[in-house]
Parts: C-alpha cells; sequence; structure tokens
C-alpha cells in the first residue's frame, strides 16, 4: 500500500483520475495517454522530461481551464475507460495459459530498471531489459513484482566539454516531482525496514513504482537516523567504491526478500537479474534451514524456486568482492546455515579465481539458469564449466532465452498505426505469431517509407530543438552544435552507432581508416552521415578517449558536420534514434555482445542492421534483412582482427548499403531499400518481441514448480 506523494496539491474534481494516470507509468506506452498530459501544456511537457507528475503540479491553473474543456474531457474521459479496462482486465494470456499460479507471484530482482527517462534508475542495457520485462509481464497479466534501489542520484548524466571529455553529472532527484510513491505501514505512516545482518544495521525505506499492472519496489538508505556512510548506500547506480558496492547488493539481496516478507508478497519464484542480488539465495537458503529443513533439502527447495539471468560475457565483468569482507558481514549468518566458515566461502568461489564471486554463487544456488542469446548461453557454458567439472561444456545446465524488446515502448507512433491499418487492431496480441508479420509483404512500399521519412524528420528535428536549449543556456560553443549534429541533413543516409562506450564496443572501428571514411561521408551524389551517442561509466577513461576522439572528429571542419556525437544518451534519445535513422551499426568484438538489444528495436522500426554476427543478430540475420559482419562467433583473435572487420564495413557501406539506399525510381522511393526494412520487420518482430521473451521465461521457468531443477554445480 503507498501514500500519494500530492498532498500539497491538487486537480479540479472532473479531472482527478489525472493523478491516478500520473502514477502509473502504464501512460508510457499508451500513445492516447501521452498524448492527453502534451495537451495540457506542450512546452512544459517537453521541459520537464515527459513527467506527468511534475507537469501537473506545474499546471494548476490550466488544468482549471480544461476541466471546462468538452473536447479535452471527451479526451480524458477515453483515456480513464482505456485505463480501467487495462487494470480489471482478468481473461489475461498469463491467466488462461497456467491458472494453476493463482494467487503467486514472481520476484524479480535487478540493480537497474530502465522504466522511463523521467525516472534515472537505469544506466543502459541491463536495466532497459529489466523495464521490458516487467512491462511485458504486465501485458500479459505475470503476476510480477520488481525489487530494486532507488538511487537518489540516479545514473551519471554526461557532458562533453569543449576538448571532447566526458564530465561526469550527479543531480540529486526530487522523488516528491517524480512517478513514484512511498510504501506505507497500516498506520498511513512510511513504512520502513529495519535490516540487520551480523553486527550492522540500519533502516531502508521503500518506494513504489506502478508500472500498468506490476508494482516495482525500490528501496532508499537515506533515511534519516542512518549513518552518513550507510545513508548514501543507494545514492548511485554502481558506485565505484567496493566497500559500498559490497552494501549495495547485501541489502539488494537480502533485504530484498525481506521486503517481500514484510509487505507479505506471495512470492512463489525468484529470478535475479544479473549477479548483484544474487544474495537472495543465500537468504532463501537460511529461512529454509530455519523453517527445520536439512542442508540438502534446503539447497534443493531453493532450486526449485529461483531463475539467474547472466548478462556478462566475459569474467572481467562479474562482481568479485574480497572473501574477508563478505565473511565480515556473514560470520554469524553461515551458522544459521548450517555450514563451516569454509563451506560457506565456498559458494562463492569460482575455480582459478580468488575472491567471493556473485555469479558463481548464483549459478551454484539457483535452479534454472540462462544467458540471454543463443550464442550467449554457448560463451557462458564455456566460461562457467569449472563449476560442473564432470560434465562435457555441451551439458553444462546454462540455457539461453533470447532477449526481446517491448514493442509498445519502441515502436514509433506512426510505425504502430501502419501496422494497425495493415495487421489488424489486435495485432497487440499476437505479436509473436510469425504468421502475423507475412502480411507486411503487402504494405505499399511508398507508405511504410512515408512513415520512415516522418520519423527521421522528427529524429533531426528532437536533435535541434536540443541544441537550441542548450546555446540559450550558454553551456555549448560554436563548435559544439557542430559536433552534436547542426548540420546534419534528412536527405543523407544516416547510421545510428549508440550504446555503452566500453573498450571491447568498438565505437571507433569506423573510423580506422579516416581517409576512406571520408569518402563516404563527402561523396557529393551518395552522402552518408553518421550519429553517435553514449556515455562511458564515469571511471573508465579509455571509454572516455574513445568518446573524445569521435568528438574532435566531429568537429573537424574536413568532416562537414557529417559525424555527430549527441551527448547525455537515455531512453529518450534511444527512441528517436532507433525509429529515425537509415541505418543500426554494431560492431564489438565477438562474442562479446550478449545480446545487442538496441539492434532488435531498430528493427522493429524497420531500421536494418549492419551488425557482427553476435548476440541476437547471430539468431536474427537471414541474408535479406540487413547486412553481417565477420563470421558467426568472430573470426580468431590476432592483430588484424579489427583491421579485417572494419574493411569489411568499409566495402558493405560502398559497393551494397550505400547504392541501394540511393537507388530511386520516378517516385523517389528506394524500393529495393524498402524491401530490405520490410523483411527486416518481418523477421524480428515476431522473433524478438518481450512477448515472446517472457512468455518464454513463464512456461520453461517460472509456471513449472516444483522445478525440474538441473545438476547443481560440482557434481
Amino acid at each position: 500500500m503507498a501514500v500519494p506523494n500530492d498532498t500539497a496539491w491538487s486537480v479540479p474534481e472532473r479531472l482527478s483520475r489525472l493523478k491516478d494516470l500520473s502514477y502509473n507509468l502504464w501512460w508510457s506506452w499508451h500513445p492516447d495517454a501521452r498524448a492527453l498530459f502534451k495537451e495540457i501544456d506542450r512546452a512544459l511537457w517537453v521541459g520537464l522530461n515527459y513527467n506527468p507528475v511534475h507537469l501537473l503540479q506545474q499546471s494548476q491553473k490550466r488544468l482549471e481551464v480544461l476541466a471546462q474543456d468538452p473536447k479535452f474531457l471527451a479526451r480524458y474521459d477515453a483515456v480513464v475507460r482505456q485505463f480501467d479496462r487495462y487494470l480489471g482486465m482478468e481473461e489475461t494470456w498469463f491467466a488462461k495459459a497456467h491458472p494453476e499460479f493463482a494467487g503467486k507471484a514472481v520476484a524479480y530482482f535487478s540493480a537497474e530498471f530502465g522504466l522511463h527517462n523521467s525516472l534515472r534508475t537505469y544506466s543502459g542495457g541491463l536495466g532497459i531489459l529489466a523495464g521490458d520485462h516487467c512491462k511485458t509481464a504486465s501485458d500479459l497479466g505475470v503476476p510480477l513484482v520488481g525489487v530494486g534501489f532507488m538511487y537518489p542520484q540516479g545514473y551519471v548524466q554526461q557532458r562533453i566539454g569543449v576538448d571532447g571529455w566526458q564530465q561526469n553529472v550527479y543531480e540529486p532527484i526530487n522523488w516528491h516531482l517524480s512517478p513514484t510513491r512511498p510504501v506505507v505501514n497500516g498506520s498511513g505512516e512510511p513504512f520502513v525496514l529495519d535490516f540487520t545482518l551480523g553486527s550492522w544495521s540500519l533502516k531502508v525505506a521503500v518506494w513504489e513504482v506502478a508500472l500498468g499492472r506490476v508494482k516495482i519496489f525500490l528501496m532508499d538508505t537515506n533515511v534519516e537516523g542512518n549513518s552518513p556512510s550507510d545513508r548514501e548506500i543507494s545514492s548511485r547506480l554502481y558506485v565505484g567504491d567496493r566497500s559500498m558496492r559490497l552494501r549495495q547488493e547485501l541489502i539488494l539481496g537480502i533485504g530484498g526478500i525481506r521486503l517481500l516478507r514484510a509487505l507479505k508478497i506471495p512470492a512463489a519464484v525468484y529470478h535475479a537479474n544479473e549477479g548483484h542480488s544474487a544474495f537472495l539465495y543465500l537468504e532463501l537458503l537460511r529461512e529454509a534451514v530455519a523453517a527445520g529443513k536439512g542442508a540438502p533439502e534446503a539447497f534443493k527447495s531453493v532450486a526449485e524456486s529461483t531463475v539467474f539471468t547472466t548478462h556478462t560475457p566475459v569474467e572481467a565483468g562479474h562482481d568479485v568482492f574480497d572473501e574477508h569482507a563478505v565473511a565480515e558481514y556473514f560470520k554469524d549468518y553461515w551458522k544459521d546455515l548450517g555450514l563451516s566458515r569454509d563451506e560457506f566461502l565456498d559458494l562463492g568461489r569460482s575455480p582459478g579465481q580468488s575472491g567471493w564471486n556473485m555469479t558463481a554463487l548464483a549459478l551454484k544456488l539457483a535452479g534454472q539458469r540462462n544467458g540471454v542469446s543463443r550464442r550467449h548461453g554457448a560463451v557462458s557454458r564455456r566460461m562457467w564449466a569449472k563449476l560442473w567439472p564432470n560434465k562435457s561444456e555441451e551439458d553444462v545446465p546454462i540455457a539461453y532465452v533470447t532477449n526481446g524488446v517491448h514493442l509498445a515502448t519502441w515502436l514509433e507512433q506512426d510505425m504502430a498505426k501502419l501496422y494497425t491499418k495493415h495487421l489488424g487492431a489486435d495485432w497487440w496480441q499476437s505479436q509473436d505469431e510469425e504468421g502475423l508479420w507475412q502480411l507486411i509483404e503487402a504494405v505499399p512500399d511508398e507508405e511504410l517509407w512515408s512513415v520512415h521519412q516522418k520519423a527521421k524528420d522528427a529524429l533531426f528535428s528532437f536533435l535541434r530543438i536540443r541544441l537550441r536549449a542548450r546555446w540559450r543556456r550558454g553551456h555549448a560553443e560554436p563548435s559544439q552544435l557542430l559536433a552534436q549534429g547542426s548540420l546534419l541533413s534528412p536527405e543523407t543516409l544516416t547510421i545510428g552507432f549508440a550504446r555503452r562506450f566500453a573498450g571491447y564496443k568498438r565505437a571507433s572501428l569506423l573510423l580506422r581508416d579516416v581517409e576512406r571514411l571520408k569518402a563516404l561521408l563527402l561523396n557529393p551524389h551518395r552522402p552518408v552521415q553518421i550519429i553517435f551517442a553514449g556515455k562511458a561509466h564515469p571511471d573508465d577513461d579509455p571509454g572516455k578517449s574513445i568518446i573524445q576522439q569521435i568528438y574532435q572528429l566531429a568537429k573537424d571542419p574536413s568532416t562537414a558536420g557529417r559525424i555527430a556525437f549527441v551527448e547525455d544518451y537515455d531512453m529518450q534519445l534511444a527512441r528517436y534514434l532507433v525509429h529515425g535513422c537509415d541505418l543500426w551499426l554494431n560492431n564489438p568484438v565477438p562474442p562479446l555482445e550478449a545480446c545487442g538489444t538496441s539492434g532488435q528495436k531498430a528493427a522493429v522500426n524497420g531500421v536494418p542492421n549492419l551488425s557482427v554476427l553476435d548476440g541476437w543478430w547471430e539468431e536474427g540475420f537471414n541474408g535479406a534483412n540487413g547486412w553481417g559482419i565477420s563470421v558467426p562467433g568472430g573470426r580468431p583473435a590476432g592483430a588484424d582482427w579489427d583491421a579485417a572487420d572494419a574493411a569489411e564495413i568499409y566495402e558493405a557501406l560502398e559497393k551494397k548499403i550505400v547504392p541501394l539506399y540511393y537507388d530511386r525510381s520516378l517516385d523517389r522511393v528506394p524500393h529495393g531499400w524498402v524491401k530490405v526494412m520490410k523483411e527486416s520487420i518481418r523477421s524480428a518482430a515476431p522473433k524478438f518481441c518481450g512477448n515472446r521473451m517472457v512468455k518464454e521465461y513463464v512456461d520453461r521457468f517460472y509456471a513449472p514448480l516444483p522445478a525440474k531443477t538441473p545438476a547443481p554445480a560440482g557434481s
């Protein structure tokens, strides 16, 4: 139960349901609801980062006027009816497919949740995937609850200096202006969880985010009475300090389980999205022992109710903590598990590595384990085969569920209308049926091309608005306006490259042969332009150096403004990019791309991919829906690896992609290109949508209880 953050403001009685709408992010993937808020005050809506709670608080006089406007009231009533129908629907897919699960819940733990750009509780792909998973669960009626952290300072905001160096900016968030509410106790007071582990104790406040039918509970240690250091635990996502990071993960895992118990949420399945929350398995084990189960039975009961998803294809990317630091917190805890100190510490050990490994802990205790693409499943089995020394690599019990994207969040609005027109009004319910998408072939080329061109115009308009706002605030030099896209043209073939700037992503691969690149950019008849976006981790100077290299080239007059680096990549910018770019480029070092969902978002919007054959694209590429780089799984490592992949990209652009894009008929429609767009949609939408992904998790992992548990690690 949550108490509203709205005691100091109100809306006219006739529009009272606007508060309900503003506090449920359902509105964010329903166009009529978004349009309703936009109509209140479009300029303010944009200026407040599309935050309806803040908008309503700033629009009191305007709402009084709208409460007397018959046209607005009609639209308002229609949206409220749509909202109530959604929440009240009983015949959901899940209810019909799994009636035996009634009264149970799935607890989904994640260090980050990418729900909307007005909530900075995410950094990148892991969080966006978690948000899409939860939104899809809501649509399908899966009784899921999320558990995570509030992060009063969120993740880093990115500013690029004149020299091209990333500046890390943190701004405290006023949660009373955001679509989140504090959870309260039976007396109506803010609920506080008393968390104790050994000699360490603190208080944890809890906030609730409504996501359609799904609730996300976010923990916050910035509570009066906690020590200054404990108040800082939840301040930022992915803090660099290892002791602080350990405390975050102790609270996320162990505190998260205790929170569910305190709120009396009947969780039957516990799903850890990456290893940050792996301590939850220990708390479940402790509960099982406390209930009177012996060690073998307790381990079995934990396995029968748990799922672990790993996203990281390199060992260096997994959280490892000092054993002595972990033992200090658990020195009384392992006795409750009936284990010795060494037996306990062995749960977090990985052969050949020192320290307590969170992924090893999760793999040893969870009953179901999976990677996030077919290739990543194989990479994970190879990486973690050492935990099952008596099994062959192919028999290591790590499966895969390839990620998918929440179509209602990521589809461009006019593209969604196009699908409704040609696929039928109920296509949303059948989005994972491949036969449905065969109808895309019948869409007139000029109609699809027109919708894409409109999305492309919207992208460039969005970039100009951002640049103009920064210029007005005095936050930019003229050269920075150039570097961030002021000279981009909607008539030019536009390549998008947007993702986290880590070394293995190879963001600068296309810059390897600058003269060859310039020949593409400056072709007077068939020019190319590239939009880069993405953040480096706040402590990743090599990643920042890659950004600086690209930024300096974007400022260089010799590239004629045809390279842009757009700062502060977030969900809003991501939507415009996957809608409006013509081609999506992804060229990490294989096989280090666990999945790569940004390419899926582009593909379902009719934006073809030019990508290495890794992650989802190895499964998705069929020879007609885009272009593949390298060979499946990557080339053998060597000094010429990058050069060979770069040469393949240049050649694909020069000989295939650019000529096809500019091959226009008398109606100025590139029919050959549109054919690739259609195949991109037809092949990607049903296989890589959120509905397919979540149904797979439900049917394979959530619903079959007790689980058919794979062999435990070490057997």
